[in-house]
């Protein structure tokens, strides 16, 4: 699963990478938590463009938002039959922009966190799916979901799901609802392990509330490290 994720790129960056702007300045978050707003990028009339949407997607048909806290994954195996996700993947998929994000492995009874990326360091697309819901009150949440899928060799030890991550080349096809569903699909694969680096980070990151630049600082743990990763 991803349960928690960082996003702290300059505006001149993200644009970069993304080609579009609106990107706020100031904002870097080093622990992005389940039910905070968060920037993502969907399709518009205009094109691409920046929200801010809920992580947690509360289907349109749900009876009450509280089911967003529930949903803030969606396996990619099954995200076109599940009946809270096959809509989305249709019609309104999105990209969710990150940095890195963190991974839990169980050892001896204590949970290690491990911060995963690019090896370059850039931000990158995580797959996603956004819902706009209305409640009998006329109250409007917009919400999405991380779509997972099974881990790459370099996360498995550590976990064995990991986000989509959407190449470049493969941003327009992900956001357009016109695209062909198969190729789409292509889409839902694990990232290389080659392109990716994954280290040990302090168990601060475990608190929702912390959120500061040392939670992304690798630490040391048992064993000798190579390569930009702990042996495990």
């Amino acid at each position: 699963m991803c349960g928690r994720y960082t996003l702290v790129s300059a505006p001149a960056v993200l644009e970069k990478v993304f080609g579009i702007g609106g990107w706020p300045t100031g904002f870097a978050r080093y622990n992005i938590a389940p039910s905070q707003v968060v920037p993502v990028i969907r399709l518009g009339a205009r094109g691409p463009e920046l929200a801010w949407l809920v992580w947690g997607l509360v289907p349109h048909w749900a009876k009450e938002a509280k089911t967003g806290y529930s949903m803030i994954n969606a396996r990619a195996e099954t995200v076109e039959k599940k009946p809270a996700f096959r809509s989305a993947f249709r019609h309104q998929r999105c990209l969710v922009p990150a940095d890195g994000f963190y991974e839990w492995k169980l050892t001896a009874g204590f949970k290690q966190p491990y911060y995963i990326g690019l090896k370059t360091g850039e931000p990158f697309a995580m797959a996603g799916l956004w819902e706009h819901w209305e409640g009998p009150d006329k109250a409007v949440i917009e919400s999405f979901t991380i779509v997972v899928t099974q881990a790459n060799d370099l996360l498995s030890p550590v976990h064995d799901r990991m986000p989509v991550i959407v190449p470049p080349a493969g941003h327009a096809m992900w956001l357009d609802a016109k695209a062909d569903v198969q190729s789409v699909r292509s889409l839902l694969a694990p990232f290389p392990s080659e392109a990716m680096r994954r280290y040990p980070v302090s168990p601060r990151v475990n608190n929702p509330k912390a959120d500061a630049p040392g939670l992304i600082g690798e630490i040391l743990v048992q064993g000798t490290r190579t390569a930009g990763q702990d042996p495990l």
